[in-house]
């Protein structure tokens, strides 16, 4: 079934006019929503902790930033934007005390609301606009007078007029001129945490790492083997990106083709496929979720282990050597960030 698509003659702006959103954080998607809706003539503060660098950049950016509860009091629309992990005891610290009828709970992602870590009353609307890339590009693109595709979701329509608002946020962020997709808090969720732990992120981290040591192990130099796996993506994620598979191997030498269809059928697997069903479902029981929350309690832990393991992979050390060598790609440290 297609799913329905919506663009700026779809809807207006009319249901914000008048109303006060808060935007809760000003980090990646924090900063573009809050800006972003902004520039279209909706009445936004800003909630961040002043002396933190998103705080100051906010008051760069020409905001006041406030303490959440206070955000809350002053608002019509709340916009979460902050990590996944933080929402929920913030929520009951500062949100949910201070919640009235009416008001309208807004996410940039399903994660608490389709796990029920956080569980709000029936008397507020619940809705989210999630811009389908990073937040320096949904402000990038719409400064330049285009928008990021966005997905809208309702989840619960206590008013009558969350769709309106929703539509309407969805629309002053920019994702009306390029298309807003309907869907649902369940189907956003899933499909995102799938995409970024089999396929965008964990597939492709292991990808390369997996390549990296073959070649190396081999006795092949470090950085051809950087070039080969890892550098040489972005090539071939462009051409997809502008006309998927077919237009990638339209542009690929008919040896890189060939290879293509020889050996990728080798590397993932009929096995790699049931590992991804594996990885669905443990995203839809919740299992997922749950050893993430629990990891977190216990102070990302795991987390922080892995995150060390792989800053200091081979693949990354040469990797930082070679982009050093390359000005015009604006490498990143990202131990000075």
């Amino acid at each position: 079934m297609a799913i329905e698509t919506l663009y700026d003659k779809d809807g207006s702006l009319n249901a914000l006019q008048g109303k006060t959103v808060a935007v809760i954080g000003y980090g990646s998607q924090g900063h573009a929503h809050a800006q972003n809706l902004r520039d279209s003539g909706v009445n936004v503060i800003v909630a961040n902790r002043k002396e933190s660098a998103n705080g100051k950049l906010a008051i760069e950016h020409g905001f006041d930033p406030k303490p959440v509860a206070d955000a809350v009091k002053q608002a019509d629309v709340l916009i979460l934007t902050l990590p996944d992990e933080v929402q929920p005891d913030l929520y009951k610290k500062d949100i949910e005390p201070n919640l009235t009828p009416g008001m309208v709970l807004g996410f940039t992602h399903g994660f608490n609301i389709h796990f029920k870590t956080i569980t709000p009353p029936q008397d507020v609307d619940v809705i989210m606009v999630a811009p389908k890339g990073p937040g320096h590009t949904v402000r990038t693109e719409f400064e330049r007078g285009g928008g990021v595709p966005c997905l809208l979701a309702v989840h619960q329509d206590a008013s009558g007029k969350a769709a309106d608002i929703a539509m309407a946020w969805a629309i002053g962020v920019g994702g009306g001129r390029s298309g807003i997709l309907k869907t649902t808090f369940k189907d956003e969720c899933e499909t995102d945490l799938f995409g970024e732990q089999a396929v965008l992120c964990g597939g492709l981290s292991e990808l390369i790492k997996k390549g990296f040591e073959t070649l190396t192990e081999a006795g092949y130099p470090p950085e051809l083997a950087y070039f080969e796996v890892a550098h040489e993506l972005k090539l071939i994620i462009d051409l997809i990106v502008r006309g998927g598979l077919n237009y990638m191997r339209y542009s690929i030498s008919n040896t890189a083709e060939f290879g293509d269809y020889h050996t990728g059928p080798k590397i993932v697997t009929d096995d790699t496929k049931k590992a991804m069903q594996q990885v669905l479902k443990d995203i839809q029981d919740g299992k997922f979720a749950n050893r993430f929350r629990e990891d977190y309690q216990d102070g990302f832990k795991w987390f922080k282990d892995q995150r060390e393991t792989d800053h200091n992979h081979p693949v990354e050390k040469v990797g930082k050597e070679l982009r050093a060598m390359m000005p015009w790609i604006k490498p990143v440290d990202v131990d000075k960030l």
